[in-house]
């Protein structure tokens, strides 16, 4: 089970990682329009935060991948 899990979340943090860096090379923190008039992060606070959003996304990109992949059991 747990090389299942990694055969999904280690691409797919890669992914994030690659995602992250050309997103934020575009736009800055400060750039991202936020819901909430009084409410300011940090740069570091937008930046984990954008990370670990591009990770989920990839990571369910990566088990759609792996379930299409996976011949069905007869």
């Amino acid at each position: 089970m747990l090389q299942k899990a990694m055969t999904v979340l280690w691409p797919s943090f890669l992914a994030a990682i690659v995602a992250e860096g050309a997103f934020f090379s575009l736009f800055g923190p400060h750039d991202l329009p936020l819901p909430y008039e009084g409410f300011e992060l940090t740069d570091p606070a937008v930046y984990t935060i954008g990370f670990f959003c591009f990770w989920m996304l990839t990571t369910l990109a990566s088990l759609l991948t792996w379930y299409l992949a996976t011949p069905p059991r007869n």
